[in-house]
């Protein structure tokens, strides 16, 4: 019985006027769950907690949002109107079920939504979840205790990083990723602050440089491109945007008007411009009208819908069908939208570019280990050639340091003022 849930607050909410005899029940069930999450956390501070604990709810597909929002405005009822400043008490009902917060399964479902509230990528979510699962696995063969039902601490975690360095040898940006799929695991769900995490053995790293093709080496790969993957290719070079941002580019991004190419939602969730490639604008009229044709034959068919990002399906309902909010490079096939069971169009797949550049880089017989990101590196070395300001350059890159940029200089050094070497002066020496 509802009634039976904390019926003091019930009566508080009542005499108050908060809440209506026939709601205060549900708003003291929330409270009530709140005070079980509030036993199974070891953090002390009640904002955190009611952070953590709003957070489980959202990622909660069969909460609605009318009652996250109710939940919300009952733990504010019960922590700052009835209960004040006293201290929490745990909740001792039985007929609240206590949530197995920190089973894997949960931590795993928790930490998804928590990663598609901040509008992480799904490549990020995927990196995410992978290193969290390894990390689990890596508890329950190393920990006597069961670890599905309890919280991990920071000297676990501490173990664990320690472990890929020494045991598995992995590199240091490899290290890097499992810190910051940790990181985010700890600070937005297991709400568990990190002090002492730079206390392990770290991989170490030393400056890399990125891999630059030649202006002439870009050329022939170019030629030995099909023409089915030839507009990729270019548009990769010409604009020096990453292989995700091409692929999720939406039509109304191509602007041949202005001759700008938008990128929205980029890394780090900035949106910026870039530059238009000349050379392509005719090929990819063409495609863009293929494109259409391709949707009007959807709609037809009773399809033609794509994902939209965001919340932007519920705020334009219809948007979804329109054509300027289609993919510029659909995938060939439709297929079944997981998230909601729609059929749908999505993107091209990363894969299908990455196979035409490998391709493409073999045939031109290329001895170099130049991958689909090489092109955006020869693109950004080829413009500080050109005698385009670096800080031009970093903004057409998306790069948030001008010092991530300034490895490009590096390169350039080394290409354009290369000493000579002692072997080839001494040979005109002789001459």
């Amino acid at each position: 019985m509802l009634s039976n849930i904390l019926p003091e607050f019930q009566d508080f909410l009542v005499d108050k006027g908060f809440a209506s005899k026939k709601h205060a029940p549900f708003y003291a069930r929330w409270a009530s769950k709140f005070l079980s999450y509030f036993n199974n956390n070891n953090e002390p501070d009640i904002e955190k907690n009611m952070t953590g604990f709003i957070n489980v709810l959202t990622n909660d597909q069969n909460i609605s949002d009318w009652q996250i929002n109710q939940a919300h405005d009952a733990l504010k009822l019960y922590l700052y109107h009835y209960n004040g400043n006293k201290r929490l008490k745990v909740n001792s009902d039985p007929q609240v079920a206590q949530a197995d917060l920190f089973s894997v399964p949960q931590v795993i479902k928790s930490l998804r939504n928590s990663i598609r509230i901040k509008h992480y990528s799904y490549k990020t979510e995927r990196s995410y979840i992978g290193w969290v699962n390894r990390f689990y696995e890596y508890l329950s063969k190393t920990k006597k205790k069961n670890q599905d039902n309890d919280k991990p601490t920071e000297e676990d975690i501490r173990d664990f990083l320690s472990h890929l360095a020494l045991k598995l040898k992995v590199s240091s940006s490899t290290q890097n990723q499992a810190f910051n799929a940790l990181l985010f695991l700890c600070r937005n769900v297991l709400m568990l602050e990190l002090k002492d995490i730079k206390n392990t053995v770290r991989a170490k790293r030393g400056p890399k440089l990125p891999v630059v093709l030649s202006k002439d080496e870009v050329g022939k790969i170019f030629k030995r491109s099909s023409l089915n993957n030839l507009l990729y290719l270019q548009l990769l070079y010409g604009t020096g945007i990453r292989l995700m941002e091409l692929v999720r580019l939406r039509v109304q991004d191509i602007d041949f008007g202005s001759k700008l190419i938008f990128i929205r939602s980029g890394k780090g969730d900035k949106d910026r411009t870039t530059v238009f490639p000349e050379t392509v604008t005719e090929p990819l009229h063409k495609h863009i009208k293929g494109v259409k044709a391709l949707h009007e034959k959807d709609l037809k068919k009773g399809h033609g819908e794509v994902h939209l990002p965001f919340a932007l399906e519920r705020k334009y309902p219809n948007a979804n069908k329109e054509f300027k909010w289609q993919y510029a490079f659909p995938s060939s096939k439709l297929s079944v939208d997981p998230a909601c069971g729609k059929i749908r169009r999505f993107h091209i797949s990363e894969k299908v570019i990455q196979n035409a550049m490998s391709e493409a880089v073999k045939k031109a017989g290329i001895l170099k280990h130049a991958t689909v990101h090489t092109l955006r590196h020869s693109f950004a070395t080829h413009l500080l050639l050109n005698g385009v300001n670096i800080r031009e350059v970093q903004e057409l890159l998306g790069h948030s340091h001008v010092e991530t940029t300034m490895i490009y200089t590096h390169v350039l050094r080394n290409m354009s003022k290369a000493p000579k070497s002692p072997l080839d002066t001494l040979y005109e020496k002789t001459k």
